[in-house]
């Protein structure tokens, strides 16, 4: 799909020269691939903060087979 962007050019070269990427489309795409990553582990991590956690669970005792 071809879009076309006005990007800033000095972050698109800083991004070029911390992807390591040979092309704009490549470290474009690889700053794409990060941002949406670390927005779904942010997702997680509220899904982690919204449960009740019991201060007095005490996993050993689930895992004895006795």
């Amino acid at each position: 799909m071809a879009t076309n962007l006005d990007l800033d050019p000095e972050l698109l070269n800083r991004a070029l020269a911390v992807s390591g990427k040979e092309t704009k489309k490549a470290a474009v795409t690889l700053a794409l691939e990060e941002f949406i990553a670390r927005r779904e582990q942010k997702e997680i991590l509220e899904l982690f903060r919204a449960l009740d956690w019991d201060p007095d669970f005490d996993y050993r005792a689930e895992r004895s087979r006795s």
